[in-house]
């Protein structure tokens, strides 16, 4: 070995003595420290095995129970927009009304086409179609059955030879124009009959045009957007107002593809969100995607929420548990029993007349207890009493 070494060598150990000398004497003096401490009062419970309900966590939005882009069914001017965003609305409620100058005209012109051909038919808007009750049939009808009544006469004549066989013909033939007319008038009536049906539509469609001059409410909820202003012409098809249902509202989640076999219609569903932090709202699944997410792997679940209040708004971010069917087993202590130090979780095991400090990994929360998961056995003794006051090896009565 090379000499030049031997003091440095010598120096290193030295110094490394003195340290662990040094240490020694720390330890000893905080173990005399402790022993010489009065015992801590600490209040020991036994680590039980219980069943522990199971959730799934899930995450999601909060949606409009129904949402319309309620739209212009006519083209027309705005003269009334009564509604402002917020504005909660009836079914049937007026949203926005067009001016109805053009369409009153348009319905008084199809009631007088219809109006007319009712008179000329001799009907009543209640009244039922009779072909023979027709006044231009009836009268074809009469020049019918008179010559049929001439034609009789006569050929009774011809048969006694009373009139000649040109006398007969021309009879003859004078009948077969009189059915001839009787059956053109019919025909002409149930023409008639059919334009008075056309008409009575084109009626129909008119009043229908004055109706939709006022943009009504699908269903009851409020106002979320209004697009047009009064003086606005919109065309057919322009969306005017926005209405949303916001009681109940939809939940909509995502559930991971693990867990898609633990969740169906009707499982409840408990839900938090940041804008009332601690606050727990309470839903139901009502709808079960039949398929997955490809690109996440996952599950689109939708449950109802009641929202009588309206405290909840479309759009807001949920974090919610769903308790599965399974229950499993598992030890669990008192929440107090459990300290968590930059993240790492601990308890005081009561052993004798000391506390052992055990890391622990915690599990569920089963209302004022917390599961251990590992580092605690069912039957230990935790401390739940003056749990910061306590070190390990810290003497307890």
């Amino acid at each position: 070995m090379n000499r030049r070494f031997v003091p440095s060598m010598l120096l290193a150990a030295a110094v490394a003595a003195a340290a662990a000398g040094a240490a020694c004497s720390a330890g000893d003096a905080k173990a005399k420290e402790q022993a010489a401490a009065p015992p801590r009062e600490v209040a020991a419970v036994a680590a039980t095995e219980q069943p522990i309900a199971r959730f799934i966590r899930a995450t999601g939005s909060l949606m409009a129970e129904e949402q319309a882009d309620v739209a212009a069914e006519i083209a027309g001017r705005v003269v009334s927009a009564p509604v402002e965003r917020g504005t909660p609305v009836a079914q049937g409620a007026e949203l926005v009304r067009l001016s109805p100058t053009e369409t009153d005209a348009q319905l008084r012109e199809a009631e007088a086409n219809a109006a007319q051909i009712e008179a000329r038919l001799g009907l009543t808007a209640s009244s039922t179609f009779d072909v023979n009750a027709v006044p231009e049939v009836q009268n074809a009808k009469a020049g019918y059955d008179l010559a049929q009544a001439e034609f009789a006469r006569i050929q009774s004549l011809l048969d006694q030879r009373v009139v000649s066989q040109s006398e007969y013909d021309q009879r003859r033939t004078q009948a077969e124009l009189a059915r001839q007319q009787y059956d053109a008038a019919k025909n002409g009536a149930a023409q008639q009959y059919q334009m008075l049906q056309a008409a009575r539509a084109r009626v129909a469609l008119a009043r229908k045009a004055v109706a939709d001059t006022v943009v009504r409410a699908p269903f009851n909820g409020s106002v979320a957007q209004r697009l047009v202003s009064v003086g606005d012409y919109v065309n057919k098809g322009t969306k005017v107002v926005v209405v949303v249902r916001v009681n109940p509202l939809r939940v909509q989640l995502t559930v991971p593809e693990q867990f898609i076999s633990a969740v169906g219609v009707g499982q409840p569903v408990n839900f938090e969100v940041d804008a009332y932090p601690g606050q727990q709202f309470t839903g139901t699944i009502k709808f079960v995607s039949p398929s997955l997410q490809a690109d996440q792997r996952a599950l689109t679940i939708e449950a109802i929420v009641p929202n009588p209040t309206g405290v909840l708004k479309p759009g807001l971010f949920a974090t919610a548990r769903i308790e599965r069917a399974e229950r499993t087993r598992g030890v669990v202590v008192p929440r107090d029993a459990v300290q968590v130090t930059a993240g790492t979780s601990h308890v005081f095991v009561v052993t004798g007349d000391h506390v052992e400090e055990r890391i622990v990994t915690t599990g569920d929360a089963v209302g004022d207890l917390v599961e251990i998961t590992k580092g605690l056995k069912a039957g230990e003794r935790v401390a739940t009493k003056n749990v910061a006051q306590l070190a390990d090896g810290t003497k307890v009565s």
